[in-house]
């Protein structure tokens, strides 16, 4: 596919996810999420890069910035420091990611050191990273975008499996049903 036209793009999801208006922050965000696409992925399918925006909106509130876990994992087995580097790994990021041993995979494939500073899933680029590695490949629960948009299937609410079981499915679904108008429009 042609680069996204980005005009048509922001006007289109402006007015149909962002109550009319954005913030810089969230412009930055989404350009952050698209440059890496157009850059690395635009091969690919554009749905999944339509449901990659509405995992980011959802999980991040709508801020389209890379967000820690509200409660810090409180209550939650990965909450706890861990005793060895004694860094608590909750969520973080675009997508949340969580635990020791999702934090060293991803850390191993971006090329960060995520154990000893999971704060670095902050990081605009490497939450963006994090997003698609993951995603597309299947790390967060052995589910992928391929497996859920290609030739043969679309299905927009099962696709939740790929971050969090079905929770908000339906909700997010919707979402990725109006970013890809917005990516779908005039090239």
């Amino acid at each position: 596919m042609a680069d996204i036209n980005r005009d048509f793009f922001f006007a289109q999801a402006r007015k149909t996810l962002f109550s009319g208006k954005f913030t810089q922050s969230q412009v930055d965000g989404i350009n952050s999420i698209l440059d890496s696409w157009e850059a690395t992925y635009s091969d690919q399918d554009d749905r999944w890069l339509a449901y990659a925006l509405a995992t980011t909106f959802h999980e991040t509130a709508m801020t389209m910035q890379p967000i820690e876990e509200y409660g810090h994992g409180r209550g939650r087995p990965y909450g706890i420091p861990d005793p060895v580097t004694g860094q608590t790994y909750y969520g973080r990021g675009f997508v949340q990611l969580t635990w020791k041993r999702n934090y060293a995979t991803m850390a191993e494939k971006i090329g960060a050191d995520l154990v000893n500073h999971p704060e670095l899933a902050l990081n605009l680029d490497y939450a963006t990273k994090i997003m698609y590695v993951g995603m597309i490949e299947g790390l967060f629960t052995g589910k992928a975008l391929k497996d859920y948009f290609n030739s043969n299937t679309e299905d927009w609410v099962g696709a939740r499996r790929i971050i969090n079981g079905q929770e908000r499915a339906q909700e997010i679904a919707q979402y990725g049903h109006k970013f890809y108008a917005a990516i779908a429009g005039p090239q």
